[in-house]
Formats: C-alpha cells, structure tokens, sequence
C-alpha cells in the first residue's frame, strides 16, 4: 500500500522494509490492516474507504488519549486517500488471552484479572472522556436513538430471521420491537457509547488493556458496552463470572457517578438482548448472505447466551412475537446443524529437532503434517540468542522481521486450515502438525507457537501443544 508506506516515511523519515497483512483478519469491517516495520519501528496501518468513519475514529483516539486513556497514537494520517498509521499494540487480544488461559468453563486467575483490569476502564470513556466528546462527528448517528435501534433491529430481522427460515408475523414482530425500543429508550442515555466494546478489540500489552474498534462510538446508555463484553457470544463466559464481572462494573461506576442498582438492573438485560440481536443480524448477513462461513461459528454460542437468558430473565415488557421468533431458533434444525458436535477435532502441533526423532502420532491415525524449518534464517547462530527460544520476545521479533518466515507461515497455515475443515466436515477427531529444525529450540517452536495461536481463533477445535526440545533443555518455557 503506497499510501502507507508514504506516511510511514513521511513520520519516521526513513521507508519501512516490509508491509506485511496482519495475521487472522476475519472481520466483518472491510479494512485492510497491515503493519509495517522498518528501522524505525513498526506500526499499524489502516486502509478503509468510509472516510466518515475514519474521521470519527482519529478524532476519538485524540479525545481519549488526552484524558490519559489507553488508545493507540496517532502517527500520521491522509484522510484523502482513506489511510492512517497507528501505534502498533502487538498481537493478543483479550479473546486470544482468554483462549489461552481456560479449560471450557475453568478460566484461569490471569484472564479474570485481564478482564477486570477492563471492566475498570470502561467508566472512564463512558463518563470520564464521555462527557466533552464532539458528538458531531459519530457516524452513522451521533446518538444510539430509536433510528439506530431499528436498524439493528431490522438487520436481526431481515438478514438472520429470514436466511435462517425462522418464521414470524412481520407485524407482531414491529409490535414487539416497538416496545422493546420504548424500554431501551427509557433509560438514561447521555454517555458515551463505545458500540464494539469485545474481547478481540481489546489488546493486551504487557499485561494492560490498550482499546481498539470504538470508530462506531455514539451517546447511549451505560448497559449497552458492559454487555456487548459480558455476552461476547465466542468468549463464552460462564454465567458466575459475567455475574461477578457485572457487579465490579458497577462498582468501579459509582466512583464516577451515584448509581441505582436497580435501576440499572431494569433495563440491562433489554441490552443484553438487543446487542446479541445486532450481533446475529451481523453473523446471518457476512455468513448467509456473503457466505463467509466462519461467522456462521459464532451462532451457538449465541444461541447459548439466548437459551440461558429464556430460562433466567424475565424482560419488564411483554414481546410475544419476539419471544416464539427466538424459541423457533432455539428448536431450528438448520442452526443446530451449525452447532460444534462433543466430539472436537484436536490439533496435536509439535517442535522438534531433527538431531532426534520425529514426534509419534500417538492418537494411532498416522498422517498429518512435518514442515522443515530449516531453510529459514536461524537465531541459534546469533550469540544473543542462544539461551533464549521461539517463546522469548526477542527470537519473536527476529523472526518477525524476515519475510521468508511470512512466506513460510502462510504456507503452512493455508494447508493447515484447508485439512483442518475438511477433517471437521468428515468428522474427524485428530490432526496433527509437527515443525522440525537444527535445534528444536527457536524456529519450530515459533512456527508452532504462530500456528496455535492462530488455530485458537477457530471453533470446535482442542489444540495441544508440546515443544520436545524445550521439555528436555528449558522446562520452564515448554508449556503453552
């Protein structure tokens, strides 16, 4: 992308030496997101042809970062050719680091604590840096308002309803989504609405939350965000810890604000519903419509999320209508079909040295994958990295800087996805995928820690991984 490199140079003074997409771009937005790195360092950079949307996330970003919220700075901009550089604020998201740190329901003290540490920011935009925001530039409505509401409603209706063959009365239907409207309306809404408040536009660094994705930001009420987060359909989050996670929100809004419980509690769960309407809306159209098949992965669980709510919450308004659409897909054979059977496919992925011999399939399917690193450029030749590995920041960075690597990995990740649909489709429950160099201690074991990394973004897959080498010479470092 010219326009990028330009204004990475133009910020910098010097040219960067690779732009390179960034890894696992599955959104619905549009955007061209890749990083570039040079000498000077590397950052992000963003192509994407609603300028009205680029305008609003710039001005955002400045607003916030002056109240000393954790954002990305601002690098340079051209908003005539629809592109800006941004700091780059590496790659684990809150959902990745979620993924990384639970066993189905048994989520581990570092992401409760990751998820805390956020819930704890989010007043601050709401109020905080909410108070003075120039509105005028929100896009497409300055305010989450009965127009805004109706268009996500209608896209629940038109693009999930209807391509999934869940039937309904068009006009029971408005009725419901009228007084559903007349209750969200009801509560105060004079805040700032962050709109995308999720786990994969959270980033963590260094063990802090940095916020991404709040181009879409208007004024609405303080339920909408805390449950876009706590009903984040993939993150899946036990009904214990939203509980608890809900209460310490609160907790951390009453140092800004005096706050009803009650109150609040009267119109949150009208939120929790409509934010996952919005969602499926956004899953039916990029999955039915455009069928893009990996949003369609997102449906059970929030299929999951409506289940729960039908048999714990009871809404202060009555929506009949609403009420038998939803039951109609809770009991639709076309979206159970969607939903991850018991039986996972687990993804066994190994480093290794090929001094030694190669890892054993021990699931007894034989097959799978043994890629040789080894004609790629080798940290273990540099005295600085000798006692580290593929797991140490600075082997990290090494790699990430040589394009072979990228080219390498891109490879085996397009190989590696298409075996891992077609072996889901065919019902099978092992795969397994082995990277093999001189000493089994930096590149394998970047290579499997990249593609783990990336495999734990899909559903219905377990993915296990073991470094041969670092179990027998840096046992510390061999988990994942």
């Amino acid at each position: 992308m010219d326009v990028l490199r330009q204004l990475y140079e133009q910020h910098f003074h010097s040219p960067p030496d690779s732009v390179k997409p960034l890894q696992g771009q599955l959104g619905g937005s549009g955007r061209a997101i890749l990083r570039l790195s040079g000498a000077a360092g590397t950052v992000v950079g963003i192509v994407y042809p609603v300028r009205e949307e680029n305008a609003a996330f710039l001005e955002f970003s400045r607003h916030f970062r002056r109240y000393g919220l954790p954002v990305p700075e601002i690098y340079a901009e051209d908003l005539a050719n629809n592109a800006y550089i941004e700091e780059d604020l590496g790659d684990t998201t809150l959902f990745e680091f979620l993924s990384e740190h639970r066993s189905g329901d048994n989520i581990a003290s570092p992401a409760i604590e990751a998820y805390r540490r956020v819930v704890a920011v989010l007043p601050r935009f709401q109020i905080e840096a909410g108070h003075d925001l120039n509105y005028k530039v929100c896009y497409p409505r300055s305010s989450f308002d009965r127009q805004s509401i109706t268009w996500d409603l209608n896209y629940f209706k038109y693009y999930f309803l209807r391509l999934a063959g869940i039937p309904f009365s068009e006009q029971a239907l408005e009725n419901d989504f009228s007084r559903l409207t007349r209750l969200l309306l009801a509560a105060p809404h004079d805040y700032f609405l962050y709109r995308d408040f999720q786990s994969r536009n959270v980033m963590l660094r260094n063990g802090a939350p940095y916020f991404l994705d709040y181009q879409g930001g208007r004024k609405g009420a303080l339920q909408y965000d805390i449950a876009s987060l706590l009903f984040d359909g993939k993150a899946d989050l036990p009904p214990t810890l939203r509980q608890e996670l809900l209460d310490y929100y609160l907790d951390c809004l009453a140092g800004f604000i005096p706050v009803d419980r009650a109150a609040f509690m009267e119109y949150y769960y009208a939120y929790v519903y409509v934010r996952i309407m919005q969602a499926l809306g956004a899953y039916g159209f990029r999955g039915f419509y455009e069928r893009k098949a990996h949003f369609l992965q997102s449906v059970p669980y929030a299929l999951k999320n409506l289940r729960w709510l039908a048999h714990n919450v009871k809404l202060p308004v009555a929506l009949p209508a609403l009420t038998e659409a939803l039951q109609g897909m809770l009991s639709s054979e076309k979206l159970q079909h969607l939903v991850p059977g018991t039986d996972k496919l687990t993804v066994r992925i190994s480093s290794f040295s090929f001094h030694h011999q190669i890892p054993i399939d021990e699931s007894g399917n034989g097959g799978g994958f043994v890629f040789d690193a080894r004609s790629l450029p080798n940290p273990g030749r540099d005295d600085r990295f000798k006692q580290l590995t593929g797991k140490d920041a600075p082997v990290i960075d090494y790699l990430n800087q040589q394009d072979s690597v990228h080219q390498f990995f891109e490879n085996v990740r397009s190989l590696v996805d298409a075996s891992v649909t077609a072996y889901q489709k065919r019902g099978f429950t092992s795969l397994m995928v082995s990277f093999g160099c001189t000493g089994g201690q930096h590149r394998s074991v970047f290579l499997a820690e990249q593609l783990a990394r990336h495999l734990r973004n899909r559903d219905g897959l377990h993915v296990i991984v073991q470094h041969v080498e670092l179990e027998k010479n840096f046992p510390d470092k061999a988990s994942s």
